[in-house]
């Protein structure tokens, strides 16, 4: 009989449920007794609600994060109609904080704030035992993490074969960036690394290729980083890919040494630079030294195999168009694989409110809480940076096109105010930044090189044509074909690597 059943909502198929599994592993003589159910946002509620009232259980938990708070809702909803006697119990990022002002923890029976690994079962067994805890609210002790059950094992067949496996070596973060949630873990914590290499260990033989470390500062314990990646390094095979978030200026020579000795695309790196001003730095509580973040970068670029994915954020208070712009030139220059530029959010919790007056932060009242317009940056500046982030991962970031992008600023100091050019080429063309097909997108990027900055069209269309290629691709489009020789198709074998594609196009084009 399953009286307890743990489900959440994930934002795609191919993500799992880290923090569900946790709880599982740690019901102890429960654990006999309870499911995981795992859904996606694309789902309907009501047919979500039909497989969690299947096994007729007595609770049921939902893990609640910022992109499922909304349909997690209409979930919660419907099943107070159909079966009020079951207990809800929400815990998770996005009920953590500011409870009082939720309206999903107003339909709840209970919520368990912060890591609930242990006190979801404790909570189960009361409830379980006919009892009611005492508040509604009910925060969790942190965690002794050697305490834990690792839930690795919780890992099935299918999770294996098409879902990303995330993992973790320590909680928390050491900085107190004011936008950011893992601000408030503090402190670090470690896992013991004997049981979690043990669990690594066999993931390994079970076929698990893609580990994604969710630890906020792979390398601030410099002993468990060469532990972890030196265990990786023993066990390479063709197709491994490990990923970290790093601290941009930190990498001792100890880590460089054992880092270089990877093959290309095995590991990925994701620094969190955010902005290149050290006054909006310090107005976010961020430290960071940029000349060492300089130096390994270059490193990272020019003597390791690392693919690098760095962030940037747009709308921190104090940081306007033109000094974002002036950062991503610099983060350009310094040659990351991928840039990541994030719309900044008022997360639950964050102390990044305490500058909403001064600075005229005016966010989204609904989830993902985004920034709508500053002092610095008014509501149509910021709907044109959102079209940047958005042409630029379809265009700088996705791999499809490496040899091409360069030519957007190819005469100009500055990739940002050229890129930005484009971006407002395309929207006036397209009237849209979602479901372009790549081909489109290509022939109008060729329209715009050829056009607007008057490139040789054979030097675009060759560009193009190589850049179109390296995603398996052999069919000439027609807008090319005048523009380049008699065809001569360089077939690529269908890739059989579990490195990711978009990362893998990276690699493929050195």
């Amino acid at each position: 009989m399953v009286k307890i059943v743990l489900a959440t909502l994930n934002a795609k198929y191919i993500h799992a449920a880290f923090g569900l599994r946790y709880l599982l592993a740690n019901l102890g003589d429960l654990r006999d007794e309870a499911a995981l159910l795992e859904f996606d946002i694309n789902q309907r509620p009501i047919e979500i609600v039909e497989q969690l009232l299947a096994s007729n259980p007595n609770i049921i938990g939902l893990g609640v994060y910022i992109w499922n708070v909304t349909p997690t809702s209409e979930v919660i909803s419907a099943l107070k109609r159909l079966r009020p006697d079951i207990t809800i119990i929400v815990g998770g990022p996005e009920v953590s904080y500011e409870v009082d002002r939720q309206p999903i923890v107003q339909q709840a029976d209970y919520v368990i704030t912060g890591e609930a690994d242990l006190k979801f079962a404790e909570v189960c067994r009361t409830l379980l035992a006919g009892e009611k805890p005492a508040f509604k609210v009910i925060p969790a002790e942190v965690p002794d993490l050697s305490q834990l059950t690792l839930p690795y094992p919780l890992y099935d067949d299918r999770d294996v074969a098409h879902r990303i496996i995330y993992v973790e070596a320590s909680r928390g973060c050491p900085f107190t960036c004011e936008f950011c949630l893992s601000s408030l873990d503090i402190p670090v914590r470690q896992f013991p690394l004997p049981p979690l290499l043990e669990n690594l260990a066999e993931l390994l033989r079970r076929g698990v290729r893609q580990f994604k470390f969710v630890d906020r500062t792979f390398n601030l314990n410099l002993a468990t980083s060469k532990a972890l990646l030196q265990f990786f390094l023993d066990r390479y095979e063709p197709g491994l890919f490990v990923h970290f978030e790093m601290i941009p200026d930190r990498l001792p020579e100890a880590l460089r040494e054992i880092i270089g000795r990877f093959p290309p695309g095995a590991l990925q790196f994701e620094v969190g630079i955010q902005t290149f001003n050290p006054q909006v730095a310090q107005l976010i509580s961020r430290r960071q030294d940029y000349a060492r973040l300089a130096d390994n970068f270059q490193f990272l670029r020019e003597h390791t195999g690392v693919h690098v994915h760095a962030d940037l954020i747009v709308g921190l208070p104090g940081e306007s168009v033109e000094s974002f712009g002036i950062g991503f030139d610099r983060l350009i220059a310094l040659r990351p694989q991928e840039i990541q530029v994030g719309i900044l959010k008022r997360l639950r919790g964050t102390p990044i409110v305490r500058h909403d007056i001064e600075w005229q932060m005016i966010y989204g009242e609904h989830p993902p809480y985004e920034i709508l317009q500053n002092k610095l940056i008014d509501f149509a500046a910021l709907q044109r940076m959102r079209r940047f982030a958005r042409f630029w991962d379809l265009i700088g970031n996705s791999g499809n096109f490496i040899n091409t992008t360069p030519l957007i600023w190819s005469d100009t100091l500055s990739p940002f105010t050229e890129f930005m050019r484009l971006c407002d080429w395309l929207y006036e063309r397209l009237g849209r930044k979602h479901g372009i097909p790549l081909s489109q997108l290509g022939e109008v990027l060729f329209q715009f090189l050829t056009e607007a900055k008057k490139l040789a069209p054979a030097t675009v269309a060759t560009a193009l044509w190589e850049d179109y290629q390296r995603g398996g691709r052999s069919d000439q489009p027609l807008f090319l074909r005048p523009y380049l020789p008699a065809a001569v198709v360089t077939r690529r074998e269908k890739s059989h690597s579990s490195v990711p594609k978009r990362q893998e196009r990276h690699l493929a084009a050195g």
